[in-house]
């Protein structure tokens, strides 16, 4: 898979994500994926400050994005 089309995959996980974030006022943002296993993203809104954001990035982003492009090993957010 080039770069171009792990960003595609991975921006249709971001969607396919998305509306459950912007249902509890966040959202999220790809900042960047690095050597083509690292992504990083910026949780926005209500996501910026919610106690429960680390859960949300590991058990929904990096489930979501894993089953898009499985080569990825890591998702972070970027503050």
């Amino acid at each position: 898979m080039t770069t171009e089309e792990l960003t595609i995959e991975v921006q249709k996980a971001l969607d396919e994500i998305r509306p459950f974030l912007e249902s509890d006022g966040g959202n999220i943002s790809l900042i960047s994926i690095e050597d083509d296993k690292h992504v990083k993203v910026r949780l926005e809104g209500a996501c910026t400050n919610c106690s429960v954001n680390q859960m949300t990035l590991k058990a929904g982003v990096e489930t979501t994005i894993k089953k898009f492009a499985p080569q990825i090993e890591t998702v972070v957010n970027i503050l």
